[in-house]
């Protein structure tokens, strides 16, 4: 039976029949190609499972409706594949960067991220992608021949450089433009992993890589206005003036003013995710014409990213992150959340690390006679891994003295 590979493919599209392949050989797939062989790996894998509840911006119990990891990466994978057939390029591939992006992602969300960076500064680090890789290499284990899923070269560089290069000048040029002096230090899973593996961590990746990380900038500004508008954090009136959701509002309240504000907030999102997706289709386009790649590969040594949002559009979006920033973020009752996480996360690593004797079982195992450095990354493992809840309750269980008593 032929593989089912998808056709046709624009001449910049990665083509599954041409994988560099996987890092422990296998028969392939008589039924799926290997990009679509990786996304079902992802999907049935426990890291997967687990987004469901991780905080995408509300902690997991307060409410049904908000977003988690997992809404967040469906989400995601839907707007990288409605770009990736536009584009003609591997749907297969896009779609699984986008489900794969947020696998590292430690829970309560970025201040969950943000403590263990600062407990693991000293023990080489922790950065949710670099977690992805680690998840997706070595901590998901299920079969006996080796760790991890054993996912193709192609999906593990998207997973770990979509967002750009890494390494080198085109990763101190994309930090500059970041307002940052240069490229941060490699984290220390992604410098393990490569000395087995080179993911050329000093180029852009895919085309297909490259919509999933634009795909990820659309669904979470428009889900977290729309998240942000439904618990009141902010109300439409001050939506109304800032670029991009404001003009949508006025768009949506003229037409149906006596509509439910839940459906006129739903109506508004809809129409700024498809202006937003139309935008980087035509910037997309436009690059694309202008550098001519003729290959995959030619996409990764134009020096410059292919997808992108237009210059029109760029301010209008720093603006509204920059109202996200401050009305949701960091408004007092996502703080108060943050708070409690932070206590929660720092008071786990640190009593991990000073009485390794209360780990689970296997996690101790993992840890017992090894220096400071894989103590520490083995504790990071475990604490990364957690949900919200189970975080709460481990807290709840080694904090809460008065159960024992």
């Amino acid at each position: 039976m032929p593989l089912p590979f998808p056709a046709p493919l624009a001449p910049y599209a990665e083509r599954a029949e041409n994988t560099r392949g996987r890092l422990h050989d296998e028969p392939e797939s008589q039924t799926r190609t290997p990009f679509q062989r990786d996304r079902d790996r992802v999907i049935h894998s426990a890291a997967f499972r687990r987004l469901k509840h991780k905080t995408q911006v509300f902690v997991f119990h307060e409410g049904d409706h908000y977003r988690t990891r997992l809404t967040h990466s469906l989400e995601v994978s839907q707007i990288a594949r409605t770009l990736c057939r536009r584009l003609q390029l591997d749907e297969d591939l896009g779609e699984v960067v986008a489900l794969a992006h947020d696998l590292g992602h430690s829970p309560f969300g970025h201040t969950g991220e943000d403590v263990l960076e600062e407990c693991m500064a000293p023990y080489g680090g922790f950065d949710h992608n670099a977690q992805t890789l680690r998840v997706l290499t070595k901590l998901e284990r299920h079969r006996a021949a080796y760790d991890g899923l054993n996912l193709t070269w192609e999906t593990l560089e998207g997973a770990v450089k979509h967002n750009g290069p890494l390494i080198g000048p085109l990763a101190d040029e994309l930090a500059k433009l970041k307002g940052r002096a240069g490229a941060p230090p490699l984290a220390a899973a992604i410098v393990e992993y490569g000395e087995n593996h080179d993911l050329k961590l000093d180029g852009y990746p895919s085309i297909e890589a490259q919509v999933a990380a634009l795909a990820d900038d659309i669904a979470y500004n428009n889900h977290d206005t729309e998240d942000g508008l439904r618990a009141g954090l902010f109300d439409i009136d001050e939506a109304r003036d800032v670029p991009l959701i404001g003009p949508a509002l006025y768009e949506i309240l003229a037409k149906y003013p006596d509509a439910p504000q839940s459906v006129q907030i739903s109506e508004a999102v809809s129409i700024l995710i498809g202006r937003m997706v139309e935008d980087v289709f035509a910037e997309t386009k436009d690059r694309l014409a202008t550098y001519k790649p003729t290959s995959a590969d030619a996409v990764r040594e134009a020096g410059v990213p292919m997808v992108a949002f237009s210059e029109k559009l760029a301010p209008s979006l720093t603006e509204l992150r920059g109202f996200l920033w401050g009305r949701m973020y960091r408004h007092y009752k996502v703080n108060r959340a943050r708070s409690h996480a932070k206590r929660v996360v720092r008071q786990l690593f640190d009593l991990f690390f000073n009485e390794p004797e209360v780990l689970p079982p296997v996690w101790f195992e993992r840890q017992e006679g090894k220096s400071p450095e894989k103590r520490a990354r083995a504790i990071c493992d475990y604490i990364a891994g957690m949900t919200d809840g189970y975080a709460i309750e481990e807290h709840r269980k080694l904090f809460d003295a008065t159960r024992w008593l």
